[in-house]
């Protein structure tokens, strides 16, 4: 019985956000000539509705500590990577941001297209030519008066699990002259990767005090701890 309630409850959570995604895709295509931010609100309306839906139809919820720490002033934030929920919630918590993504996720039909309007920083995963991009475009986003978020990384782990982090945010941020801001998260207990039902609860938010050196390798290792610290301390029992 229970298996059944989480199949209806999952197909529900698809059924309504698959119209939706069409809908605000088309109409922020159709705003597009408009200012960059107003065209950036109406695209990420989708965000909020992803976040509210996926909680009245998975009860999943969350619960941020920290908002505090977040600067007034463009940053770049560094956030550990579990799930496709964060992604998409980074959208919500942080104020207008471009996102390093893959390529790939530009030619998904109207989700895609909707992402493309906000400008990304797109990479193809061939590492020295993405260096360049996320440089250039990253120093560019950030005097527009956006923030920066990089998933260092590099792809999805499952909780428990580490990877060395890359460099690349840490260069930004110091190429850019301006602070990390790191993030730790528990995502991946409630959204696992290659898992399409969702666990209800309640993902917990991790927002650690904005951190500035001029050298990338200190300002990675600095996150790095800090965020594996914090994700140790998410980790469910037993």
């Amino acid at each position: 019985m229970k298996q059944i309630l989480w199949i209806l409850r999952f197909l529900m959570f698809y059924i309504g956000l698959i119209p939706v995604t069409i809908i605000i895709a088309c109409f922020g295509w159709l705003c597009a000539p408009l200012p960059a931010l107003w065209c950036y609100r109406i695209i990420t309306s989708w965000s909020h509705f992803f976040i509210w839906w996926v909680r009245i139809t998975c009860g999943l919820n969350y619960k941020v500590t920290g908002r505090r720490n977040l600067p007034k002033a463009p940053f770049v934030a560094l956030c550990n990577h579990q799930s496709t929920w964060e992604t998409i919630f980074m959208q919500v918590l942080l104020p207008p941001q471009s996102s390093v993504l893959k390529t790939q996720l530009l030619y998904i039909p109207f989700f895609g297209w909707g992402l493309a309007l906000i400008k990304p920083i797109a990479v193809s995963r061939n590492s020295i030519k993405d260096i360049k991009v996320i440089l250039s475009k990253g120093i560019e986003r950030l005097r527009e008066g956006r923030c920066v978020i990089f998933y260092p990384e590099g792809t999805r782990l499952q909780t428990g699990k580490h990877k060395r982090y890359s460099r690349t945010g840490a260069a930004l941020a110091v190429a850019a002259k301006v602070p990390v801001v790191p993030i730790a998260h528990n995502a991946g207990n409630f959204w696992p990767r290659g898992l399409w039902i969702k666990r209800s609860g309640t993902i917990k938010i991790c927002i650690g005090k904005a951190i500035r050196s001029d050298n990338a390798s200190e300002l990675t290792t600095l996150t790095e701890t800090w965020i594996n610290h914090q994700k140790s301390l998410l980790i469910p029992p037993g």
